[in-house]
């Protein structure tokens, strides 16, 4: 009896500990100065009409149906759970016309590297309120970006 008591007290004593929580993990860290000029810089940096990001002349001068084929396809398995190619909102805003409301080097910044426009762009923070889910990274190259962007345009009937 004394063996089955000591082992329910080492029991109860290790689940006792383990309740405490690792303090590394349970605390937020406090936002550092390094963190906030950073994120102050990229606000100030941000441009409404190409966002933020690497892409700053997109050349749309001429449609690229093969191009827009292999963006339907990557559209496909990367886009249309959460957009359709309509002006419906599914998860995230429909694709009609968002070619004439952003420049293409907008959408090239946004579809690349979302996180940073989220943070600083008003259109999208309001967007971000309506559909309540943050667009993720789709780890697009710059091709994948590109011909996404081409499929958009297809969408919006360039020809």
């Amino acid at each position: 009896m004394k063996t089955i008591h000591s082992i329910a007290a080492a029991c109860l004593t290790l689940s006792l500990l383990s309740c405490g929580g690792d303090k590394k993990t349970d605390s937020v860290p406090a936002a550092s100065t390094e963190t906030a000029t950073s994120e102050t810089s990229t606000a100030n940096a941000y441009d409404p009409k190409r966002g933020i990001g690497k892409h700053e002349n997109v050349d749309v001068s001429t449609f690229d149906p093969a191009m827009a084929a292999e963006g339907r396809k990557l559209a496909e398995v990367k886009c249309t759970s959460c957009h359709k190619p309509t002006e419906e909102k599914l998860v995230g805003p429909g694709w009609k016309g968002v070619t004439q409301r952003q420049t293409p080097e907008w959408i090239m910044n946004f579809i690349s590297n979302p996180d940073p426009m989220i943070d600083v762009d008003p259109e999208l923070q309001k967007q971000l309120e309506l559909c309540l889910v943050r667009m993720p990274n789709q780890g697009l190259a710059d091709n994948e970006a590109r011909q996404i962007l081409e499929y958009m345009r297809e969408i919006d009937g360039a020809k």
